[in-house]
């Protein structure tokens, strides 16, 4: 579904959500890579931390096409492979939703990130509306199991401020490609940036 995903708007959304980043990234999740060829020449490096096998070899290929620096390394979201305040911003596309413990990974962004640099996010969010909200609490139940992990009603943007971030801006909106992601249709791109 993935390729599909990026030609209905997905592929826009990663070009939104990287665009002026600079110097040193660390993305959690990386997946297959989807996000390598969307980072600007301003960027230095980028750490890309994947646990899955499988998704990570599809992702050490496509970090051949990038345009940017990108290693890919095994790793977990709340233990991440990088010193202290060792870079200049991390991203989290669609993985906040399905990371075991959302808090701990956020955690470990904040403690990697230097003072000052940016968290950048595309995720799945909570909707606003309460009635879509009580919906996906309710597909939770049995979404996680099937759809990777992932779950439809975390609120992660007040995950990101409750980590020691500030948001500086976030877009809400409504992505929904087919009807298989009606629970996850609510999304969000941002900023947030560690206090100094």
């Amino acid at each position: 579904m993935a390729p599909a995903l990026e030609a209905k708007g997905g592929g826009a959304h990663r070009d939104e959500a990287l665009s002026g980043l600079t110097g040193r990234v660390i993305e959690v999740g990386a997946g297959t890579g989807l996000n390598f060829t969307h980072y600007p020449d301003t960027v230095t490096e980028v750490i890309a931390v994947e646990p899955e096998p499988y998704l990570r070899a599809k992702a050490e290929r496509a970090a051949t096409k990038a345009v940017v620096s990108v290693k890919v390394v095994d790793g977990v979201a709340d233990q991440l492979p990088a010193a202290d305040a060792s870079c200049d911003a991390g991203v989290a596309s669609l993985v906040l939703c399905s990371v075991p413990d959302q808090a701990a990974a956020l955690a470990e962004l904040h403690r990697v990130i230097r003072p000052g640099g940016e968290l950048r996010f595309y995720e799945h969010v909570r909707s606003d509306s309460e009635r879509f909200a009580r919906f996906q609490s309710a597909i939770d139940i049995v979404w996680p199991h099937v759809g990777g992990g992932c779950h439809a009603s975390r609120a992660t943007i007040d995950a990101i401020e409750e980590a020691g971030f500030t948001i500086e801006h976030a877009r809400r909106f409504t992505f929904r490609p087919s009807v298989i992601t009606l629970p996850v249709s609510p999304l969000a791109i941002g900023v947030a940036r560690r206090g100094e």
